[in-house]
C-alpha cells in the first residue's frame, strides 16, 4: 500500500516562509515524479510545482520566483520551499506522486490528505 504524508503546513504572516515535506512509503518500484497542488475554498484545485524523479520542474505562473521545489530520489520525499508568502497562497496544500508499485506495469497517481497553509495580511 503506497501512502503519501504531508507536514510543514501551518500559518504565517504575509511575507513568511514555509516549508511543506512529503513522504513515500510502501512497496514501490519507481516514482516518476512528485509534486504539490492546492485548493482554496470555492477553487478548484490547481497545480503549484512538480519534479520529476530526473530533476526536470514545472511550477505555476503565481509562484514562480518564491517557490522552490525539490526531491530527494534516496529517500522519496518531496519538499516545497515557500517565500515570501502572500494571502492568495492559503489553501489547503496535496502532495501528488506518479509510482508504479512493486508488482505492477502500470502507474498511478497518489495523493496526500492534504495540509493547511494560511497566509495572514
Amino acid at each position: 500500500q503506497v501512502q503519501l504524508v504531508e507536514s510543514g503546513g501551518g500559518l504565517v504572516q504575509a511575507g513568511g516562509s514555509l516549508r511543506l515535506s512529503c513522504a513515500a512509503s510502501g512497496s514501490m518500484f519507481s516514482i516518476s515524479s512528485m509534486g504539490w497542488y492546492r485548493q482554496a475554498p470555492g477553487k478548484q484545485r490547481e497545480l503549484v510545482a512538480v519534479i520529476t524523479s530526473g530533476g526536470s520542474t514545472n511550477c505555476a505562473d503565481s509562484v514562480k520566483g518564491r517557490f522552490t521545489i525539490s526531491m530527494d530520489n534516496a529517500k522519496n520525499t518531496v519538499d516545497l520551499q515557500m517565500n515570501s508568502l502572500k494571502p492568495e497562497d492559503t489553501a489547503v496544500y496535496y502532495c501528488n506522486a506518479e509510482i508504479r508499485p512493486t508488482g505492477s506495469w502500470l502507474k498511478f497517481a497518489y495523493w496526500g490528505l492534504g495540509t493547511q497553509v494560511t497566509v495572514s495580511s
